[in-house]
């Protein structure tokens, strides 16, 4: 499932806020494929989580940030 994520290319992904924190949204045509959460220590990105699983996803708080 992330590869075809990955291949919507980045189009797809937008900034969002996932469970108060940074994170990206990628919702090709509108449908939720795949949010990356990440961990920030120090100012420097220490942690990716990628999360594909639908009742996962079901149980994520996500805000799309706007440009």
């Amino acid at each position: 499932m992330a590869e075809r994520a990955l291949r919507g290319g980045a189009r797809a992904a937008q900034p969002a806020l996932v469970n108060g924190a940074v994170g990206v949204v990628v919702a090709p045509r509108g449908k939720l494929l795949m949010v990356l959460a990440f961990t920030i220590a120090n100012g420097k990105i220490v942690e990716i989580d990628a999360v594909a699983d639908p009742e996962r996803l079901g149980r994520l708080d996500l805000a799309v940030l706007d440009d």
